[in-house]
C-alpha cells in the first residue's frame, strides 16, 4: 500500500533491531552460522520486521559490505522461509549528510524497504534546530528508500528531534515514522493528532511502554526484547488490537519487569542473557571491542534472573501459535 504522499507507509507492528553476532577472534567476522540460525528464529517467530545494523545490532562497528550482506542473507533466509515480503530496514548513518545518502542508497540496492536514521552528531554543537530538520529533508529527498528518524538522544550526544521538528519533517512525502528510544509518550499522542499514520507514524523505542504508546496512537514499537521474547511482544501488540486491554496490560507489566534487564546490561549483556537463553555458543556473544564483555559473574547471575522467567510465557505462545 502506498499512502498519499507517495512513499510506502511504514508497517505497524512489533519490529525487531536484529543483534549482530561475532566470531571470538582478533578480528571479530560475522559469525555466519550463528547470524543465519538468529534470523531464522526471528523470522520464524512471525515479527513484522527486522532491523538490521541498528543500534542492537552494533551498526557503528560494521562496515558498507557487511551491512548489505546482512540485508540480502536476512531477505534470502525469509525468502526460503516462505515471508519473501517481511519488512526489512537498514539502520542508515555517518557524520555528513553525504555519507547518510550513500548509506540510503546502500540499502536500496541491498534490498531493504526502509532506513532508520539518527542524527549526525559528531559535530553537535553546531546541530541546532534548523540543521537537524535541513539535514532530514536533504537526505529524504534524495534517498531511494523511504526515511524512519530515529530519535535516540542517548548516542547522539543529546541531540533531540522535538514535536515542532517532528511536526514539519513528517510532512515530506518520504519520511514515513519516527522511532522514539527517547520515551516521549507526549510525542506519540501530538504525532497521532495531527498525521494519519498511513502518512507518518510513531513507534515506541521499547515495548515495555507499548501498550502505552497504542493508547495514544503509536502503531507499534523496534524493540531489542523481540530478539529473546518475539512472542510475547506480538501477544501485547494483538491483545491490544483486539480490545483486550486488561489481558494486553497485565502482560505488558510482566514484560515492563524482564526488559529492566535489557536496559541495564546493555548491548553486551544482552546479548548475553541472549545466547544464554537460546543456547547460542557463549563465546560468540562479544560485542565488537572496545566495547567491553560482559563477563562478570554476578552481573551475568543478575541478569539471567531477571530476563529468564518470560521465557515459560514465550514457550506457552509459541506452542500455541
Amino acid at each position: 500500500m502506498v499512502s498519499a504522499s507517495g512513499s510506502r507507509p511504514f508497517p505497524p507492528g512489533v519490529h525487531v533491531p536484529s543483534l549482530t553476532w561475532f566470531d571470538d577472534g582478533q578480528t571479530q567476522e560475522i559469525a555466519w552460522d550463528v547470524q543465519t540460525k538468529h534470523i531464522e528464529f526471528l523470522v520464524n517467530s512471525g515479527l513484522h520486521g527486522i532491523v538490521v545494523a541498528g543500534t542492537n545490532g552494533e551498526a557503528v562497528t560494521l562496515t558498507r559490505e557487511e551491512k548489505h550482506k546482512l540485508v540480502s542473507t536476512t531477505r534470502d533466509i525469509a525468502t526460503r522461509l516462505g515471508r519473501p515480503d517481511i519488512t526489512i530496514t537498514l539502520g542508515c548513518g555517518g557524520s555528513s549528510t553525504r555519507e547518510v545518502i550513500a548509506e540510503t542508497q546502500l540499502a536500496a540496492e541491498a534490498g531493504a524497504d526502509f532506513a532508520l536514521v539518527l542524527v549526525p552528531s559528531y559535530f553537535h554543537f553546531a546541530m541546532d534546530q534548523a540543521a537537524i530538520v535541513s539535514f532530514f529533508e536533504e537526505l529524504a529527498s534524495a534517498s531511494p528508500v523511504p526515511v524512519v528518524i530515529y530519535n535516540f538522544p542517548g548516542v547522539v550526544a543529546g541531540l533531540d528531534v522535538n514535536s515542532e521538528m517532528l511536526s514539519k519533517l513528517g510532512k515530506h512525502p518520504n519520511i514515513v515514522g519516527v522511532k522514539l528510544t527517547c520515551g516521549g509518550i507526549a510525542k506519540v499522542a501530538r504525532i497521532a493528532a495531527e498525521f494519519d499514520p498511513q502518512q507518518f507514524c510513531a513507534l515506541a523505542g521499547q515495548s515495555d511502554w507499548l501498550v502505552p504508546a497504542m493508547s495514544v496512537g503509536g502503531t507499534g514499537t523496534i524493540t531489542g526484547i523481540a530478539n529473546l521474547y518475539p512472542k510475547v511482544c506480538l501477544e501485547i501488540y494483538d491483545l491490544w488490537n483486539q480490545g483486550k486491554i486488561k489481558d494486553a496490560s497485565a502482560l505488558q507489566l510482566k514484560l515492563a519487569q524482564m526488559e529492566w534487564g535489557f536496559g541495564k546490561g546493555g548491548i553486551n549483556g544482552t546479548k548475553w542473557v541472549v545466547a544464554k537463553l537460546q543456547g547460542y555458543p557463549i563465546e560468540k556473544c562479544h560485542c565488537r571491542r572496545p566495547y567491553p564483555e560482559y563477563s562478570d559473574a554476578e552481573k551475568q547471575e543478575w541478569i539471567y534472573g531477571v530476563c529468564a522467567p518470560l521465557g515459560e510465557e514465550e514457550a506457552r505462545l509459541a506452542k500455541n501459535s
